[in-house]
């Protein structure tokens, strides 16, 4: 019988080549995320290719989407940010086919990958060796790898606050969601004026003049008062006046350093109620 790379129906994550599907889903079974109610499922991407495929459409000007539909674990898009030192992966998917691969490839490939946070991890190694990429992940994260023997020398480890790649792209540590929780600043984003990319370790919410942030979104658990601080002050240097979320359309188009202040001064009020 052949090994296979099983992902998680639930999160998405792919993990090491197994004979049989892995006992359970670590990522699943932390508090911030759950077993589906009708108990852990597997699948395998040759059987996601029979039934799903990627959609890719520009978010942004250098700034395109990659989702699957029909939507496939917890429905997040990736963004392909396309900068002049070479293009960026944020975050990532589960699915990768061939037309995916062509299509990515047609705007210029990618050099890197870099993730928030373990929700988003899915099949990042598969992406990496398919495009002979690095992948970017803060240390403090690590024991969330799903695939360490595959990812080898791929995966860098960073630590401490910020990280500076390409093209005056930077990895900012927020903690928070994940205490490796990141974000990405882009400068050149916004038309010059700057942008984040957050996945949700800052999540735009559907009153697009906020923001908000959590522990775990599924099950509502909230953050103290010391972690949403941190997280204002590890942004507070980089210049932002919009935000990229995990979804499609969850982006905060104008004014957005001003709606994440506004956010967790408001957090904060009810918070200490």
């Amino acid at each position: 019988m052949g090994t296979e790379n099983f992902i998680c129906v639930q999160c998405g994550t792919q993990f090491s080549e197994t004979v049989e599907p892995p006992p359970g889903c670590p990522i699943c079974e932390d508090e911030r995320q759950f077993i589906r109610h009708a108990g852990q499922e597997w699948t395998t991407l040759k059987q996601l290719t029979t039934d799903h495929h990627n959609r890719l459409e520009e978010e942004a000007p250098r700034l395109l989407g990659i989702g699957s539909e029909p939507e496939f674990a917890i429905g997040q898009r990736a963004l392909l940010l396309q900068s002049p030192g070479g293009n960026l992966l944020w975050d990532c998917i589960s699915l990768l086919d061939e037309e995916t691969i062509a299509e990515v490839n047609a705007h210029g490939g990618i050099r890197a990958v870099a993730i928030s946070h373990p929700h988003f991890y899915s099949a990042m190694v598969e992406w990496a060796e398919r495009f002979d990429a690095q992948i970017f992940l803060h240390a403090a994260d690590r024991e969330w790898v799903m695939r360490p023997a595959d990812a080898g020398s791929r995966i860098q480890f960073w630590e401490g606050v910020t990280f500076p790649l390409w093209d005056d792209l930077t990895l900012i540590n927020c903690g928070g969601h994940f205490e490796g929780g990141t974000v990405l600043h882009w400068p050149t984003g916004a038309g010059g004026k700057g942008a984040l990319l957050t996945g949700d370790i800052i999540t735009v919410v559907q009153d697009r003049r906020y923001v908000s942030f959590l522990r775990s979104y599924p099950n509502l658990i909230p953050l103290g008062a010391s972690a949403i601080r941190r997280i204002v002050e590890r942004i507070e240097p980089f210049s932002f006046e919009q935000i990229y979320g995990g979804w499609w359309q969850a982006n905060v188009l104008t004014d957005a350093n001003a709606a994440v202040a506004r956010s967790a001064e408001r957090y904060l009020r009810w918070i200490s109620r």
